[in-house]
């Protein structure tokens, strides 16, 4: 059995399906990711928005425009303060419906997803998962539909099955709470148990579950490092070059005349990156938070997760909530 059936039978388990009929996989190829996303597009970005002429969703439009359509405001602060030469330098390409950009001289792809791809060691990426949030919120009293933890691996079974990884890092806060994992839903265990088995699998510890997962498979590591790249949970303050961490939950908000967009995003200035929530409840903290300053100092470029596409803002289009 292969990644794809095996997160086939167990994504069909988990809503009830018939595993042997064609919709149980319609969730492996929700685009055409393969096309750009293993091959080098080398099509710089030369403005905040890629004009390709593609049919946007609704989400895409509004933030298309708002990144196309830069207020007055906005135009006077880039004269009144200029980019600093390091976010000048930032080179970004296009990648297929992701935003390419090198970290330590090893490229790495920012998807709309929210996560992190690798495409030269095969791995994947992903942050503050916190599975099984809702539930800690039920038991709190705050009544939320308890299906963000199906959700959520769902979404990360869909990429693994269109990018067929050879290994998978967790940034930390997988699980939002130490007793998650008594709370996990058996199918949604399954699928997890499932998609950690077909691949190299690292749990990253973070401050909501420093204790590695017991039965699920895996490796814990405090932090990781692969080509020259540094993965851990909490970013390090002050300079740290190489650096790919979590915990912060970036977020970043444009303005246009036509109103204003607020999304997650990847937090970068080309020699470190902060990864956004990957989970359906997971909050977000925007860039322009003072607990940015001591990661960003000169500001930071946000890459943006639209529906379908990641957009790239620099530090003078950002603006306070």
């Amino acid at each position: 059995m292969n990644i794809q059936q095996g997160i086939a039978l167990a994504f069909a388990r988990a809503d009830g399906s018939d595993p042997d009929m064609a919709g149980a996989w319609r969730f492996a190829r929700p685009r055409d990711r393969d096309a750009g996303r293993g091959a080098d597009c080398g099509r710089p970005l030369t403005s905040s928005v890629d004009n390709t002429g593609q049919r946007l969703a609704p989400h895409d439009f509004a933030l298309n425009g708002a990144m196309a359509m830069l207020s007055d405001a906005n135009r006077r602060a880039k004269a009144q303060a200029p980019p600093p030469p390091l976010s000048r330098k930032l080179a970004l390409e296009a990648s297929g419906d992701g935003v390419s950009l090198r970290i330590a001289g090893l490229r790495v792809t920012a998807l709309p997803e929210g996560a992190l791809w690798l495409a030269e060691r095969e791995t994947l990426v992903v942050s503050d998962l916190h599975l099984e949030k809702g539930t800690a919120f039920a038991r709190a009293g705050h009544r939320l539909p308890p299906y963000d933890t199906r959700a959520t691996l769902q979404r990360l079974a869909a990429l693994m099955a269109a990018l067929k990884p050879r290994r998978v890092i967790t940034l930390g806060d997988t699980f939002h709470d130490r007793g998650a994992m008594g709370r996990l839903d058996p199918a949604d265990r399954n699928l997890l148990s499932t998609i950690v088995d077909f691949t190299d699998w690292i749990w990253i510890e973070g401050n909501h579950d420093p204790e590695p997962p017991y039965g699920l498979g895996g490796r814990c590591e405090r932090e990781v490092s692969v080509h020259g790249i540094t993965f851990r949970h909490e970013p390090m303050s002050g300079e740290a070059a190489g650096e790919v961490s979590g915990h912060l939950h970036p977020c970043a908000r444009v303005v246009s005349r036509g109103g204003s967009v607020r999304r997650r995003c990847f937090a970068t200035n080309g020699a470190r990156l902060v990864m956004p929530a990957f989970g359906a409840y997971a909050g977000g903290l925007n860039v322009r938070d003072p607990a940015f300053e001591p990661l960003f100092p000169n500001g930071c470029h946000a890459l943006m997760l639209g529906r379908t596409r990641v957009y790239p803002a620099g530090p003078a289009s950002l603006v306070d909530d």
